[in-house]
């Protein structure tokens, strides 16, 4: 392996903030985010074969496991969140982990990334096996929590992705599917939640939509399966209703939405 950089933590371009006005802020750190998606870019090819390597997985039965720590771990937790009423999957389809469990979703949890051991721990709690997938999310590519968690799902033929933003990163090392999002130094030296956590959740979002689309989740570029959960998503899913059954009663379709629980099984009924 390459010599590691650990360009998260190098100083950033920037010097004296506290000096600057708010508009100076915010433009800076705008135009830092700028960056973020050209640097995703580079990395598509990697992020292809992870997506490709889940897709097989998952279109088999397996599940999508993701593993972090502090915002990465955060991340990753809201975006498997998000999977059951985007797309209608069952709960525990995705699953997001975090080093400390519940707590450190709110809160940091002293010293949790640091052991190697809780991770494989944590998976071992949903009976893991060669069936699902692991991505393990670490900004700087160091964090043993995910490192160790990897590693024993290597040894049990366990397919492993990563996502960091560091080049030829540890945490690299230790997946079938490395991903590398380098992103350059942070606006404040070392802060990962900013260009780091924008990249990593930039790819995430196209990670789970990509595989969703592959399960057959959406149909031509509609949420179709999504849950009723809200009134928000109730009228959304009537109107989709209305457009492909070409209804122009509202309430009409609204009573087929409600009944059928989903814009999918509503137009099977009635096709």
């Amino acid at each position: 392996m390459s010599e590691f950089i650990k360009v998260t933590e190098q100083a950033s371009t920037y010097r004296h903030l506290e000096k600057m006005s708010i508009h100076e802020l915010l433009q800076n750190i705008n135009n830092e985010d700028k960056t973020v998606p050209y640097a995703v870019e580079k990395a598509m090819p990697q992020i292809e074969k992870l997506v490709s390597a889940i897709s097989d997985k998952m279109l088999a039965g397996g599940r999508l496991f993701y593993i972090g720590a502090g915002t990465s771990g955060r991340l990753g937790i809201v975006d498997a969140s998000e999977c059951p009423p985007t797309f209608g999957v069952p709960y525990g389809l995705v699953i997001g982990l975090i080093a400390g469990g519940e707590k450190a979703i709110t809160q940091a949890v002293e010293f949790a990334e640091d052991s190697a051991i809780e991770g494989w721990t944590d998976l071992e709690k949903h009976f893991i096996s060669d069936k699902d997938v692991v991505v393990g999310l670490a900004a700087s590519g160091t964090t043993p929590y995910v490192i160790g968690a990897l590693e024993e799902c290597r040894k049990r033929g366990i397919i492993t992705g990563s996502i960091s933003c560091n080049p030829n990163s540890p945490v690299s090392a230790s997946a079938d599917y490395p991903v590398e999002v380098v992103v350059g130094p942070e606006f404040v030296t070392g802060s990962t939640r900013m260009k780091s956590g924008t990249a990593q959740k930039l790819v995430l979002n196209m990670i789970s939509t990509s595989i969703m689309i592959q399960l057959g989740r959406v149909e031509d570029n509609k949420m179709v399966n999504m849950q009723l959960s809200n009134v928000k998503l109730v009228d959304r899913g009537v109107k989709m209703v209305m457009d492909k059954l070409a209804i122009s009663d509202y309430e009409k379709a609204k009573d087929l939405l409600l009944k059928h629980g989903s814009v999918k099984k509503a137009v099977e009924a009635v096709s």
